[in-house]
């Protein structure tokens, strides 16, 4: 099977499939696509202009949500050997598994993630950031950078309070919910944006995704211009 994930650099969406993928032991050839370019070839895949897409053979599959639950339904166990198997509807080892509460939960805390989170915090921060420097639209907006570190200590005390009550953020196991964390916490650390030393639940719990091989891979992203502070990629900090 041949499979294309275009994806961005420091897009929340392509992150959280790229984890999927890892999670799931699937290869699958990157292309790195510049939405912002709008190249025809790339909308005849997905007329909204967005990434990531995945390509499976002739199947074209959009948007994140709908990407990684496609691949946690049609593909095989987590690569995990210290997460124990999960029985549910999904199937063993679903990162969206267990019974019908504990899905609930965990697709609550994706919502959570790819919709508030994004919009309060990891939208503000790549738009001031990223795009207004690559794309040469002007200074940094001071005061849209102070509300996303406003909004993002808020999303943090909540990260806090979860891991504080359980081993991963939707319960015992590594689930989809914390790919999504993972996914938008890895861009704004990038950026060297998180005080996690106001925040210890929080960092311990991210030490222990950051040890999963699906995310120590996409830690070695870089983007050229741009250096992660040297805690970055450690998992101890």
């Amino acid at each position: 099977m041949t499979r294309v994930l275009y994806h961005s650099w420091l897009d929340a969406g392509s992150r959280l499939v790229r984890i999927v993928l890892a999670e799931k032991s699937l290869e699958a050839r990157l292309r790195l696509e510049k939405p912002w370019e709008r190249r025809p070839d790339f909308l005849r895949l997905n007329p909204a202009g967005r990434v990531p897409v995945l390509v499976e053979d002739t199947h074209i599959f959009c948007d994140s949500i709908a990407i990684c639950e496609y691949l946690d339904e049609a593909h095989g166990p987590l690569t995990q050997a210290s997460d124990p198997p999960k029985e549910g509807a999904t199937g063993p080892n679903s990162l969206i598994g267990g019974d019908l509460i504990e899905r609930a939960e965990i697709r609550r805390l994706m919502g959570w993630f790819m919709g508030k989170f994004d919009h309060e915090v990891s939208a503000l921060l790549i738009n001031e950031k990223l795009l207004k420097r690559f794309l040469r639209m002007g200074e940094p907006d001071s005061s849209a950078i102070r509300s996303a570190h406003h909004n993002l200590g808020i999303h943090l005390n909540y990260i806090d309070f979860l891991a504080e009550r359980r081993h991963y953020l939707g319960g015992a196991h590594f689930s989809m919910a914390d790919a999504c964390a993972a996914a938008h916490l890895s861009i704004i650390d990038y950026f060297g944006d998180i005080p996690w030393d106001r925040h210890l639940a929080a960092r311990d719990w991210y030490m222990r995704v950051k040890s999963r091989r699906s995310l120590r891979l996409i830690l070695q992203d870089r983007i050229p211009g741009l250096t992660p502070p040297r805690h970055y990629e450690r998992p101890d900090f």
